[in-house]
């Protein structure tokens, strides 16, 4: 059971490392897969009702490895720590299968009562980005990924991406619109706040306006297409007229002061 854990935790880091040549090289120069091998140490311990040495061997291994699991965590198989210095996971998270989590990230808790659940529980195959905050009680549904540096104190759902800070689900149809057309304008628009910034609100107003014009021009043109029959030379539609959807984005980039 011990070396089919190993093994199992080995081919998922050369599974998803592209870095990763060799079982010898991970086995023995990956601080994350050594931070998880003593967790399990630790967390037999804690589970055993020796909780001070689970803390001293947890203690120990943030010492060799720079990633602090508290030994009352749960983690499930095929979790890669990827780098994840700075790593810390409270004691009542769990982090389910095959998640992967970067460096700096907190799985951490917001309240201080002892005896209950004040740390998130990540899901299947759940993706935490570089110095992300997870912070609270709740759940990171299956498959979602948390964008670098956001700061999460609510549900994401399952499948879906928490950008931001505070972070901002993006999931809905009109959410994953705006994102792609901010993205034609050269930034993201979850990579700022968005609950009180008026900057920020301004720019997902104009964000919206423009793509909701440009929709209606693009429908104009294809609705003239199709009641031509064929396309006379002295037409007094110019010939270059825009039929599909996009962004002037050196103009936009010039409002918005780039």
């Amino acid at each position: 059971m011990l070396f089919s854990r190993l093994r199992s935790d080995i081919q998922c880091i050369l599974d998803r490392d592209p870095a990763a040549r060799s079982r010898w090289e991970v086995l023995t120069c990956y601080p994350g897969l050594h931070a998880l091998v003593l967790y399990r140490r630790a967390h037999w311990c804690w589970t055993h009702g020796l909780k001070w040495l689970g803390r001293f061997i947890s203690h120990l291994a943030r010492f060799l490895t720079g990633i602090e699991i508290h030994p009352g965590a749960v983690i499930g198989s095929r979790v890669f720590f990827d780098h994840a210095m700075g790593v810390v996971v409270g004691e009542t998270a769990e982090i389910g299968d095959g998640c992967t989590i970067y460096q700096g990230v907190t799985l951490g808790g917001t309240a201080l009562y002892k005896g209950m659940k004040r740390h998130p529980t990540l899901g299947r195959d759940v993706v935490v980005g570089a110095g992300a905050q997870v912070l609270g009680g709740f759940t990171v549904g299956d498959g979602a990924k948390v964008g670098s540096n956001a700061v999460v104190t609510k549900p994401v759902p399952a499948g879906a991406t928490a950008v931001g800070n505070p972070a901002r689900i993006i999931q809905a149809e009109l959410d994953v619109k705006r994102e792609e057309a901010a993205s034609k304008m050269g930034f993201s628009a979850y990579g700022v706040t968005q609950n009180d910034d008026p900057l920020s609100q301004a720019m997902r107003g104009l964000i919206d306006h423009a793509a909701a014009q440009e929709h209606q021009i693009a429908m104009l043109w294809q609705t003239i297409d199709q009641l031509t029959t064929q396309r006379q030379e002295q037409s007094c539609v110019p010939g270059d007229a825009a039929r599909s959807e996009h962004f002037e984005a050196a103009k936009l980039n010039e409002l918005v002061g780039k």
